[in-house]
């Protein structure tokens, strides 16, 4: 596991801290210095993101609380998203199954979408144009897509993530292995290797984050705790001695003769 240096990004019950993210449509400040997307309202599409850009080039890991309501017949879920969609800190998606990210999938075409972009959402309702299983779930997503072909739901078809109470979510990057590490109440859920920098982001290092969620003709209360970025830069890579250019290898050599 990497080395952090911790960065406090969220003080609960701060002031302070309120000043780090961009509000979109119905995300407001709670008191006890949590982020609600949405109130357990129909039609409701709130949208946060952080002041601070990520910088793909480091390690990172964000960890945070999610609230997703207490009706399990609730709707419509929450996503964590990184991306880098022009229109920058106003970029939103379509409300309802997508959440405020996606849009409808490729039999429903229409509706606006964050791209270029990953996520990993915590839906809560099923809707078969996104592939989703009877249960609540996590998936994760590319440029726009709510359309899934794989889940987590821990093998169990009444898996509930409307239950009352916080769940715990962590999301680490590397950029040395490539691989993307998604954890749910300390167990992984989602583990990839993908090229965030080349395939997804065509070169950017410096992408923005934060949080989307929307309901639709069923709702919930939905927010989000922010606790801790904790980044570093990689290690630098050592080269073994065969690597060595001719030369440097030339002056290893004789100083240790």
């Amino acid at each position: 596991m990497f080395r952090f240096t911790f960065l406090l990004l969220c003080l609960l019950c701060s002031v302070s801290g309120f000043a780090q993210f961009n509000l979109i449509g119905d995300a407001n400040y709670m008191a006890n210095g949590c982020i609600q997307l949405t109130p357990d309202e129909q039609y409701s599409e709130g949208i946060a993101y952080s002041t601070t850009k990520l910088n793909l080039l480091n390690n990172f890991e964000i960890e945070f609380d999610i609230y997703l309501g207490e009706k399990d017949e609730g709707a419509d879920g929450i996503t964590f998203v990184i991306h880098n969609d022009d229109r920058g800190y106003e970029a939103f998606g379509t409300w309802g199954e997508c959440m405020g990210y996606g849009t409808w999938n490729r039999s429903r075409p229409g509706g606006t979408y964050i791209a270029p972009s990953v996520a990993v959402e915590f839906d809560t309702y099923e809707n078969p144009t996104q592939n989703d299983p009877t249960s609540d779930h996590v998936a994760y997503l590319e440029n726009g897509s709510s359309f899934h072909t794989k889940f987590f739901n821990d093998n169990n078809m009444s898996f509930n993530l409307e239950d009352d109470l916080l769940h715990n979510f962590k999301f680490r990057w590397n950029p040395t292995s490539k691989k993307v590490t998604v954890l749910l109440d300390g167990q992984i859920v989602y583990q990839g290797v993908k090229d965030l920098i080349n395939d997804i982001f065509k070169g950017a290092t410096q992408v923005i984050w934060g949080f989307t969620a929307s309901t639709g003709r069923k709702s919930n209360l939905q927010y989000f705790c922010l606790k801790r970025l904790a980044q570093t830069k990689p290690a630098p890579v050592k080269m073994a001695r065969s690597e060595m250019p001719q030369q440097a290898h030339s002056q290893f050599a004789r100083r240790n003769k």
